[in-house]
């Protein structure tokens, strides 16, 4: 957007829904020899309203990004507090097979 505040040209200018674009010849003697001077006419809208509405579009669909990115996080973040291990820290969960050892550990006393 260039809000007239630029020596730039809008590119929404020329390329505006039904805009008929046609060179200017021959271009003014004071003319840069990199600008080309056009004339346009015919377009359905104005190319500062073309330009309001592309650039609103984007805001919106940024919000709506962000928002469901904070919402996909939220989900996430509870899936992960919810998580359990297997035999964990609460007594109905899964109680995996106690093994049985064969030998049998006692304590070694050593003498001086």
């Amino acid at each position: 957007m260039t809000f007239n505040i630029s020596m730039h040209r809008s590119w929404w200018m020329e390329n505006s829904p039904g805009c008929r674009v046609t060179p200017v010849t021959p271009p003014p003697s004071w003319a840069p020899e990199d600008h080309r001077y056009i004339s346009i006419a015919g377009c359905l809208l104005e190319y500062q309203y073309v330009e309001v509405a592309h650039s609103s579009l984007q805001i919106i669909l940024a919000l709506a990004g962000f928002i469901y990115a904070c919402y996909v996080v939220k989900l996430i973040s509870e899936e992960e507090d919810s998580f359990d291990f297997i035999g964990g820290f609460d007594s109905y969960g899964y109680q995996g097979p106690q093994k049985t050892s064969h030998l049998q550990l006692q304590p070694m006393y050593m003498s001086k």
